[in-house]
């Protein structure tokens, strides 16, 4: 069920456009990488490390074995830097001798008989020195002897406002809690692969599965010591993301890029089976959260301190720009004069963690929303009535010291959500079902949060993303940006916005292939900047497109697509250039100071308040979600049927993450459950009714007003569960997924088995 506020009437007369990728794949016609057709082509196989961390001492060959079919690469075949190019190279293509994390990769096959890649592997022999100590846990890993770098931190950031420990004097009631989250797998549906061919003009070519295409060009730049002139990368169609294929992608790249290299002129095509996908693949980052608040006897916040640490795995790859999402969310959408949040992202070796939506954000915003949950018990006090005495306002002094503007809509989310879910009612009918004699408990609880999209601070202005318009002489619109469709809906979205500015049918404007050859760098995929910060653009340079037609060929202030086309044809005979483009510039108050953590962190903030409502079976503590309410303030719903399904999508991934989803690993760092039968994620039959609401306000920093969305959902599903858990069971839950073990030992401690 969607619910739709203060936009009915308008959103009637929008158009809201079918798909424009949705015939190709649900015809079967769109060529995800593996569907692409070629001749001679060679499959690839990754030679990979055993334990966690190490020494190669001998990487042997088997002398009796045929390897003349075969291309082998090692680290020394590597023409450029050995090192896979994001915020810092400290992460090999290949390793050399000393390796940090099961699963790296230490060599790579290719034939033609992908059959043949099994039996030669029999024929690879690792001799490796195990580390001696191993570090899986943050905590232990803060307390170690540096096993990995110094200190085991790759970034230690503070946010700091006020005078924490002076409020904590001062404080009539405080809470401390310690709460944690898992890993997180993101489970798209096509597992990565990439192709590389060396082409007859020199030029090597990567096509496959990715998000960021301007990354993998300049990681191929860095290995392989090609110029950019010589490197050509193009996204395949890619069958979901959710942050997994941001940065390991420039891995599969760099590994297929090396064999084609070698191959003598034959592609090279290498697709992780999905249990290799689970097994090596960057996944949400694991947090440990301690959490102090203090309140005065009215509910009113004192102070925020949180000491918030990520693990980051082996590598630093994402996680200092992960870490710092975590930290800037951390103190939620509240009003508070003292604020302390130290963030730290922590080195172990388990294989590196990278993006997944939310980005830091959903691991920092559950500690708080449940540590909140706490305090408002320790109150006497009805979490929601805490939660709207400390939302932030318009003109409000925001936790990084920015003056808090008109597109705050904390507040009427959080009524909105309140009224629409019912949830006094339902609050007091649950008392009164939790006191009878039935079969299960039920609980209701909610979260409060905001969510910043693009990138944080400076971002965007050091990205510097271009877009670019092409009107062609029949009238037909090309968008020339480096962004990606995923499944998300972004190709629809951007023409839309492209053809509603140019007032053209959706049918005249295209989204050109992204291929690094032909456009712009118009940014990465992430962080919900697509549709705000790219899409923008894109109007900007619609606009700019028609103010070109209208000055040099006469075009009417209102037209028809025919007198559109007649246009376009004679100025294209007449030599004028209809390539037209917009670059990024940041609102003139974007001041941010990436030392100190204050100005004005993101252009727009999107606000939500989520509610669900459990129910708790008391013989086998299995939890299930009755109805689930999501309502946020989106700026504008450029396609409302696109915002909902990213909405329903990322609920349904929090509802995994804060009941069902647990990465186990072994005593290597292995994750144990690397298959689609013990990797547990929800099914439709997990999810109970959503209500979604969409609070349109126009005053986002997008076209027309929109804000970012793709992440907003996230954050919010696994504190409201949590905390409708707690309400249920009237037991503490201080980590997720909550599933039915935590919640009996919890239980036998806390209530003496009264579950039972």
């Amino acid at each position: 069920m969607t619910k739709l506020l203060e936009v009915a009437s308008e959103m009637e007369k929008r158009n809201f456009p079918k798909r424009v990728d949705g015939l190709s794949k649900i015809t079967g016609k769109a060529l995800y990488v593996d569907d692409i057709p070629l001749n001679g082509v060679l499959h690839a196989s990754t030679i990979r490390s055993s334990c966690a961390g190490g020494v190669v001492e001998e990487l042997t060959f088997d002398p009796t074995f045929d390897w003349t079919p075969f291309v082998v690469v090692t680290a020394k075949d590597i023409p450029g830097l050995n090192a896979i190019k994001m915020l810092e190279n400290d992460q090999p293509v290949l390793v050399d001798r000393v390796f940090r994390h099961a699963g790296e990769p230490l060599a790579l096959l290719a034939h033609s008989d992908p059959c043949m890649l099994e039996t030669a592997l029999r024929h690879v022999h690792v001799r490796e020195t195990p580390l001696a100590h191993p570090v899986f846990d943050i905590d232990e890993a803060l307390g170690a002897e540096s096993t990995i770098i110094p200190d085991n931190v790759y970034t230690d950031y503070l946010l700091n406002k006020g005078d924490v420990e002076q409020a904590q004097k001062n404080a009539e009631c405080l809470i401390v809690e310690r709460l944690l989250t898992p890993s997180q797998e993101q489970l798209y549906i096509e597992p990565q692969g990439m192709i590389a061919v060396l082409q007859e003009d020199g030029v090597l070519r990567i096509e496959g599965s990715m998000q960021c295409p301007y990354y993998v060009l300049d990681a191929l730049e860095q290995c392989t010591g090609l110029d950019k002139n010589r490197l050509q990368v193009v996204q395949s169609t890619t069958g979901g993301a959710f942050g997994g294929k941001e940065d390991y992608p420039s891995m599969i790249a760099c590994h297929a890029a090396l064999l084609a290299l070698k191959s003598g002129g034959l592609p090279v095509k290498l697709i992780y089976e999905r249990s290799e996908d689970l097994r090596v693949t960057p996944k949400r980052h694991p947090s440990r959260s301690l959490v102090r608040l203090g309140a005065n006897s009215e509910g009113e916040l004192q102070f925020i301190d949180m000491d918030f640490a990520i693990d980051g795995g082996a590598y630093r790859t994402l996680s200092p720009v992960v870490l710092s999402r975590g930290v800037i969310h951390a103190p939620g959408p509240y009003r508070c004069a003292n604020i302390r949040v130290r963030g730290r992202a922590v080195a172990t070796n388990h294989p590196p963690f990278g993006a997944f939506r939310g980005f830091g954000a959903p691991q920092s915003i559950f500690a708080l929303e449940v540590a909140m949950d706490r305090l408002a018990a320790k109150l006497n006090m009805d979490p929601a009535e805490l939660r709207r005495k400390n939302l932030l306002h318009r003109g409000d002094v925001s936790p990084t010291g920015d003056l808090v503007g008109e597109d705050c809509f904390a507040q009427e989310i959080l009524d909105e959500a309140l009224r629409v879910s019912h949830y006094y009612e339902r609050q007091d009918a649950f008392r009164v079902w939790n006191a009878a004699p039935h079969d299960t408990f039920r609980g209701i609880g909610l979260a409060t949060f905001a969510h910043g999209a693009g990138f944080t601070g400076n971002g965007e202005l050091y990205l510097a993303s271009r877009v670019f318009l092409h009107a062609h002489a029949d009238g037909q619109v090309e968008i020339l940006c480096s962004n990606t469709e995923m499944g998300q809906g972004a190709a629809t979205t951007l023409v839309q916005i492209a053809a509603d500015a140019l007032q053209l049918p959706l049918e005249q404007v295209h989204l050109a292939q992204t291929d690094t050859a032909r456009v712009p760098n118009s940014g990465p995929t992430v962080a919900s900047r697509t549709c705000m910060v790219v899409g923008d653009l894109i109007e900007k340079a619609a606009q700019r497109l028609l103010q070109k037609l209208r000055d040099e060929g006469g075009l009417a202030q209102t037209f028809t697509p025919a007198e559109f086309n007649a246009v376009c044809l004679r100025m294209q005979e007449s030599g004028k250039d209809l390539l037209v483009s917009a670059s990024y510039q940041p609102p003139v108050d974007m001041l941010w100071d990436e030392k100190s953590f204050t100005g004005r962190a993101y252009a727009s903030y999107a606000w939500a308040a989520y509610i669900a409502e459990v129910e708790v079976d008391k013989l086998t503590l299995e939890t299930r979600v009755l109805n689930f309410t999501a309502a946020q303030e989106i700026g504008l719903a450029v396609h409302p049927q696109i915002v909902q399904g990213q909405i329903e999508g990322g609920v349904v991934q929090g509802i995994g993450y804060a009941l069902y989803e647990k990465v186990l690993w072994n005593p290597f760092g292995v994750m144990a459950n690397d298959r689609l039968t013990n990797y547990i994620i929800p099914t439709t039959a997990d999810i109970g009714p959503l209500q979604i609401v969409l609070m349109e306000k126009g005053l986002g920093a997008g076209p027309k007003g929109a804000k970012g969305v793709g992440e907003l959902p996230m954050d919010g599903p696994a504190p409201a569960i949590v905390n409708a858990i707690q309400q249920a069971l009237k037991i503490d839950v201080a980590q997720i997924p909550a599933m039915p073990e935590l919640l009996l030992d919890l239980s036998r401690v806390q209530r003496g088995s009264q579950c039972q």
